[in-house]
């Protein structure tokens, strides 16, 4: 009987030793577990941040959607404490990790919507950019600017819709902007004529051309080569009439030009 006691009290040590040891080992995993939890929650952090420097640098506002870890805490190092009793906190600490993966997920996929929300606006603004007017078409010297002037053919004052840039005849013109052809060929008063729309209600005018190099329906990219200066149609000498329009309205052309 003794024999049988001692027998069963050392196969219930060994079975409270292996279970000890499993908890201990469990411990460490859970331990391990809510570390790689909060380094999950640092990197969202961090590219929660990236995400608001890229906004801030290219004046773009958040959408409705918000991400972020509002409401998401940390799992106490003390309830990880390998001296507590192993009973204590055990599965509370499994559920509480349990909760803060799913949580995670939530903030993971709002941020993802947050980023590609962002790519898009991007990809618009890169494309606004690149459709905005923003280089001389030509080089040379600015001979008339936009607004009122003495005309040169009436002597009597009159509105100018454009910059006059003058140089010698067949001097490379560009666009200043990426867009479509939309008009290549003569103009009463004008001569040749390139008219390229850019979208974005913006459009310019290139007239007086000696030859024109593009043709309707082209695209075109900022500094592509569409023409050579020249003085065709109503001119006192060889120049580019450059226009600007916006919504079809002629707007000062040097505010387009920043170099």
């Amino acid at each position: 009987m003794l024999k049988r006691t001692e027998r069963d009290n050392g196969v219930l040590f060994e079975t409270i030793t292996a279970q000890k040891t499993e908890l201990e080992d469990q411990r460490r995993q859970i331990q391990m577990f809510a570390g790689e939890i909060q380094g999950l929650k640092e990197q969202i952090t961090k590219l929660g941040q990236l995400e608001n420097q890229v906004r801030l640098i290219a004046d773009i506002d958040k959408s409705g959607r918000s991400s972020g870890f509002l409401g998401i805490g940390g799992v106490s190092k003390t309830d990880l404490d390998q001296e507590i009793p192993l009973n204590t906190h055990h599965n509370a600490l499994i559920r509480e990790m349990h909760h803060q993966v799913k949580q995670i997920k939530s903030v993971a996929d709002k941020e993802k919507l947050d980023f590609n929300d962002l790519i898009d606006q991007l990809t618009k603004k890169k494309n606004l950019l690149a459709s905005s007017p923003s280089i001389k078409p030509v080089s040379g010297v600015i001979t008339s600017p936009f607004g009122y002037r003495r005309s040169p053919f009436t002597g009597r004052r009159s509105f100018h819709s454009g910059l006059d840039i003058s140089n010698r005849i067949g001097t490379k013109i560009v666009s200043t902007a990426t867009g479509k052809v939309v008009f290549a060929g003569r103009k009463t008063g004008y001569g040749k004529v390139v008219v390229i729309d850019h979208g974005y209600g913006k459009a310019t005018k290139y007239a007086h051309l000696r030859d024109i190099l593009v043709h309707k329906s082209q695209q075109v990219k900022r500094g592509e080569a569409i023409a050579t200066l020249g003085n065709t149609g109503r001119t006192t000498g060889p120049h580019l009439h450059y226009e600007v329009l916006v919504n079809g309205t002629p707007v000062n052309p040097s505010k387009y030009i920043l170099n």
